[in-house]
């Protein structure tokens, strides 16, 4: 199981959700307190803007934090609470990324139906599908599918949600 939510319901999330896994994507500057029951090892934090093209100033997300965070959680297959500053950008679409290395063989376009099912609000960062798309050599079916879901509603941010394993 997945779960995605902003830094606004980070404790409820992980007390509700049992994870003690817990993946943050942040930018500079945004602190991050880990929630009580999850170890400082069950922690990584990865920080970069959220940003699909280059700007000056920023930080976009890179090959490296795609490595980083689907290494890390495949060094538990179990529970994992993924989380950015508003749920909506960079945490779908790191989830997005997770379930489609979790389950190598399971439809990207599919994926990411049920990704704009659970959640309306969800645009997924276009920059972090296509490198894990590169990274877990999808031939540009995860962008493909994330670009066809299009662009979520329009909030502060976006409600918990979990995506899971395919039954």
């Amino acid at each position: 199981m997945i779960f995605v939510c902003p830094l606004s319901r980070l404790d409820a999330t992980v007390r509700a959700s049992g994870a003690r896994r817990l993946l943050s994507l942040v930018s500079e500057g945004t602190a991050v307190d880990r929630p009580a029951g999850v170890a400082p090892h069950d922690h990584l934090t990865l920080t970069f803007h959220d940003i699909a093209e280059p700007r000056h100033g920023h930080a976009p997300p890179g090959d490296r934090h795609i490595g980083e965070a689907l290494a890390f959680a495949a060094e538990r297959p179990g529970p994992i609470v993924v989380h950015c500053y508003a749920g909506v950008s960079r945490s779908t679409a790191m989830a997005y990324a997770i379930a489609c290395a979790r389950e190598p063989d399971r439809d990207e376009h599919e994926l990411a139906a049920t990704l704009r099912r659970l959640s309306p609000t969800a645009t997924p960062n276009r920059l972090i599908v296509r490198l894990a798309d590169s990274a877990l050599q999808r031939d540009g079916r995860m962008l493909s599918a994330v670009e066809r879901i299009g662009r979520g509603e329009n909030c502060f941010e976006g409600e918990p949600f979990t995506l899971a394993p395919r039954p």
